[in-house]
C-alpha cells in the first residue's frame, strides 16, 4: 500500500507557500558552495536558525547528482523500532512531492532492525525540513526516509543500508540529521550556568566532543557520547551515516560550518539564555 505523507511542518519550520518557500530555498542555496561527497551531516531546526548551515550539506550531496537520497532522521517521538523506514508513496512539500524509492526501501526492510512504519514519520520533523532544499536542487530525486533510534544497532543499520544501496545499481547519497547541544532553561540543561559563558561552553566544548567523533569516523562511539553528554538529539542517525560512509569508502569528514541558534543575527535576542548547536559537514572518498 502506498502512502502520501503531507508536509506537517510547512509554515512552521519553513515557508508553507510555494513561492515563498522557493524564494527562501534559492536564497539559502545560491552561494552554498561545498566539496562533493556521498554523504553529509545536516541540522534540522527551523530554516531561520539552521537553514544556511543545512544548505551547505545539501549542496554537497546534490553536486554528485544522486538518483536517490537516503535520509537518516532523528527520532524525537515514541518510535520504539531501532529503525523505521517510510516504504512507498511520496512526501509532499510546498514545492511538490518527492517520490519514495520503494525498491530500495523494501531492500532495507530485509534487515531485522529496520521496520516498515509510515506512522513513525507522521509527526517527526528531522527529515521533512530537508526536503524542500533537496527538491530545489534535485527536483527528480527519490528519497528513502529512515528514522534511527540512538541505540547500539545504529552503526549496523547504516552499514546494511549502504551495502544495499551499493548493490542497487543507483547513485545513492546519504544525509544524517541531527542538532547538537540543547542548552539553557528551555531544555533543562545548564551545567555551566546560565547565559553567554554556558552557551559558549555548549558550542566550543560539548558540541566539539561529538563533532570530533564524527571526524574520527567513530560510528560506534557517537551514541554513548550523546547519552553521556547530551550533545546530539540524532546520534542514531549520525552513527548510521558514519557507518554507511565507511562502507562507501569515505576516509575523511570535512566540516563545513558549526554554529548555534544564539549566533543567529536574524533572531532579536541580544542576551540569549537558550541555544542549540548546528553542524554541517561532508564525507569525502579518496580520489
Amino acid at each position: 500500500m502506498t502512502t502520501n505523507r503531507r508536509a506537517a511542518f510547512a509554515g512552521q519550520f519553513y515557508p508553507g507557500h510555494a513561492d515563498s518557500c522557493a524564494r527562501l530555498a534559492d536564497e539559502l542555496l545560491r552561494d552554498a558552495s561545498s566539496p562533493v561527497g556521498p554523504g553529509a551531516i545536516v541540522p534540522h531546526a527551523g530554516w531561520i536558525y539552521s537553514g544556511p548551515t543545512a544548505a551547505l550539506s545539501i549542496a554537497a550531496i546534490a553536486a554528485g547528482k544522486p538518483e536517490t537520497v537516503v535520509i537518516f532522521g532523528a527520532t524525537h517521538g515514541p518510535d520504539l523500532n531501532p529503525a523505521s523506514v517510510f516504504p512507498s508513496g511520496s512526501w509532499q512539500t510546498p514545492l511538490g512531492s518527492l517520490i519514495i524509492d520503494d525498491k530500495l526501501a523494501q531492500r532495507f526492510t530485509l534487515a531485522k532492525q529496520i521496520q516498515s512504519s509510515p506512522e513513525s514519520h507522521r509527526h517527526e520533523h528531522s527529515i521533512e525540513v530537508q526536503l524542500p532544499l533537496l527538491m530545489h536542487l534535485l527536483p527528480d530525486v527519490r528519497i528513502v526516509p529512515v528514522g534511527v533510534r540512538p541505540g547500539p544497532e545504529a552503526p549496523e543499520i547504516g552499514r546494511f543500508c549502504a551495502s544495499e544501496a551499493l548493490d542497487s545499481g543507483r547513485r545513492v547519497a546519504f544525509l544524517g540529521s541531527t542538532d547538537l547541544t540543547h542548552y539553557g532553561p528551555a531544555f533543562g540543561f545548564e551545567p555551566q550556568g546560565r547565559g553567554s559563558a554556558g552557551i559558549r561552553w555548549a558550542k566550543e566544548v560539548n558540541d566539539r566532543r561529538f563533532i570530533d567523533l564524527i571526524q574520527a569516523l567513530a560510528a560506534e562511539a557517537v551514541v554513548p557520547e550523546a547519552a553521556t553528554n547530551r550533545n546530539a538529539c540524532g546520534a542514531g542517525a549520525v552513527a548510521a551515516t558514519i557507518s554507511a560512509m565507511r562502507e562507501y569508502g569515505a576516509d575523511k569528514y570535512e566540516e563545513l560550518q558549526h554554529t548555534c541558534s544564539a549566533e543567529v543575527k536574524e533572531v532579536d535576542d541580544p542576551n540569549p539564555i537558550n541555544s542549540v548547536g548546528y553542524e554541517a559537514g561532508v564525507f569525502i572518498r579518496p580520489t
